[in-house]
């Protein structure tokens, strides 16, 4: 049983045109044009024709070890992707690479398993991945150590969140692979608890993110403590101005591979809803939850505070809801994900910490509680819906 609105969503509820509708409203700021919202609607996305992918390389085929093609193959792959296929035999040959891809393409088996065969077959290669958020990174974490497992290869996580004393004990144990954030990294390379010039081979995943986040520098210094014969792989979903001059200054002869590059998913219908009162978006929310078709949805709210007003509201009305955002230890939003994941909770709130990277199955539908700061931003976060070739739906709230 749900119950009615109350508190400071406890207001009357005019009548309301839950989706589109036109562009004739009138806001705050006076009449609103076709432009402003007409980027928030797809409403007949291109039916998705799987076209038939065959890869140039079976993964049987792949010059890596036997047990490492076990193990891709007991985790349910039954090809490499375009990414992989495209990728994997260059890394593989010690080239430096770009790859440009969405998210949900492969990406993340694209750079481990040809750094996993490489660190197996040479004790002397060391490897660092860098990851923008800390879920992106304990999701890399996880991957390695399936592709891995029986290989006697292994990883030290250092992220924030978490302890960094313990991180720096974990730096002192035998590890193959150190898998991080860029802010936790450079603050144990100052600190002289890890040495960067030991890791031969770096992997940054998301690069375009890393700059929307405002780790340009670190990243920079990072790569300056690297050693100056290693291989680069670098990973995008788009490559602006400032990582062109990245890759120029940090990358030898690199080899571009772009994948499927697009601005906004042809997959995903996309809409808005319109309301005119907090209590009218909240029951619209409610209405929309209750639905059956609603079935894993990710709610984006533009502050923490917001988020916890929304999730308090929606947990009153007999919603199960988990949420994510920077104040919750990293333990407490780990615990949210994993309910996400396996089920346990439909409803996952968020702000745009979880916008890019994360890889979560079967998301139905993305609803912009809060529209984003830009474009590119809409753009990250419908993406968690509509992965691969599935169909998703997004919602904005206008």
């Amino acid at each position: 049983m749900f119950k009615k609105p109350y508190g400071r969503f406890n207001r009357s509820n005019p009548g309301r045109r839950p989706f589109g509708g036109g562009f004739g409203g009138r806001g705050r700021g006076g009449q609103r044009s076709f432009s402003d919202y007409s980027k928030y609607i797809n409403k007949n996305p291109e039916e998705i024709v799987e076209e038939i992918f065959l890869p140039t390389v079976r993964i049987t085929e792949l010059n890596i070890i036997e047990k490492l093609k076990t193990n891709i193959l007991q985790k349910g792959y039954k090809d490499l992707t375009p990414i992989q296929d495209k990728t994997i035999p260059l890394i593989l040959e010690g080239k430096d690479i770009i790859g440009v891809a969405n998210t949900g393409t492969g990406k993340t088996g694209a750079f481990l398993i040809p750094m996993i065969n490489k660190a197996y077959s040479d004790i002397k290669e060391k490897v660092l991945i860098i990851a923008p958020t800390r879920e992106l990174a304990q999701q890399i974490n996880t991957e390695f150590r399936s592709f891995s497992a029986g290989l006697n290869l292994f990883s030290t996580l250092c992220i924030g969140g978490t302890s960094m004393f313990a991180q720096r004990k974990d730096l002192s144990r035998v590890h193959n692979f150190l898998i991080c954030t860029p802010g936790r990294v450079k603050d144990l390379a100052q600190r002289g608890w890890v040495n960067l010039s030991e890791y031969n081979n770096i992997v940054i995943d998301e690069v375009d993110r890393m700059f929307d986040m405002g780790f340009q520098k670190d990243i920079n210094f990072i790569l300056g403590l690297l050693p100056r014969t290693r291989q680069a792989l670098f990973f995008s979903a788009t490559v602006s101005n400032d990582i062109e001059i990245l890759i120029n200054k940090y990358l030898v002869s690199p080899i571009k591979i772009s994948i499927n590059e697009k601005k906004s998913a042809k997959n995903i219908m996309q809409d808005i809803i319109r309301t005119s009162s907090p209590s009218e978006k909240i029951s619209v929310l409610h209405d929309m939850l209750i639905k059956p078709e609603f079935a894993k949805v990710i709610i984006f709210i533009k502050t923490k505070w917001n988020l916890n007003e929304i999730e308090k509201e929606l947990k009153d009305r007999g919603f199960l809801v988990t949420s994510i955002h920077g104040n919750k230890t990293q333990i407490a939003r780990q615990k949210s994900l994993s309910h996400f994941k396996e089920n346990r909770t439909k409803i996952l709130l968020a702000t745009d910490v979880a916008a890019r990277g994360l890889d979560i199955d079967n998301v139905s539908h993305v609803i912009n509680f809060d529209k984003p700061a830009t474009y590119d931003d809409y753009v990250h976060r419908i993406g968690r819906t509509g992965r691969g070739n599935n169909k998703g739906i997004a919602l904005t709230f206008v």
